[in-house]
C-alpha cells in the first residue's frame, strides 16, 4: 500500500515538471529563435528585468525605464541592442520597425532607442 502511494507521488511529480517544462517561457523563446519565429519574453512586473525579443533568428535585449507619465509611472524609456550584429544581416528597417510596433503594444508610453548599429540604419 505505500510502495503505491509512493509510486502515485512519483507520477504526479514527473507529470508537475513536465507541465512546467513545456509551459516555460524561457524554453518557447529558445525554440522561437531556433525556428526563427518572432517572440516577445518579459516580465511585466519586474521593471529591472530586461526583455528579450527573438526575431528571424536575431535575439535582442530591451532595458526598461521607469519614468512618470500624466497619469502614473510607467515604462517610458526601452533600449534595444541586439545580442549578436553579425546575425542582423537580411533584416531590412521594415523589420525593426515591426519590432518597435510590438513592444509599443506591451509598452505604449515607451520610447524606443536602438543602440548601434541599429541605430543608424533606421536614420537614413
Amino acid at each position: 500500500m505505500i510502495l503505491r502511494l509512493l509510486i502515485f507521488i512519483a507520477l504526479a511529480i514527473l507529470v508537475y515538471a513536465v507541465i512546467k517544462y513545456i509551459m516555460n517561457p524561457k524554453r518557447k523563446l529558445e525554440l522561437a529563435h531556433e525556428r526563427k519565429h518572432f517572440y516577445f519574453y518579459d516580465e511585466r512586473k519586474n521593471v529591472r528585468k530586461n526583455f528579450l525579443v527573438t526575431y528571424n533568428g536575431v535575439m535582442f535585449e530591451g532595458e526598461k525605464y521607469l519614468g512618470r507619465t500624466e497619469q502614473a509611472f510607467e515604462v517610458v524609456r526601452i533600449s534595444v541592442w541586439s545580442k549578436s550584429n553579425q546575425e542582423l544581416k537580411g533584416l531590412a528597417k521594415e523589420d525593426f520597425h515591426f519590432i518597435e510596433q510590438e513592444i509599443l503594444s506591451h509598452y505604449p508610453h515607451a520610447e524606443i532607442e536602438w543602440k548601434s548599429p541599429v541605430k543608424e540604419l533606421l536614420r537614413t
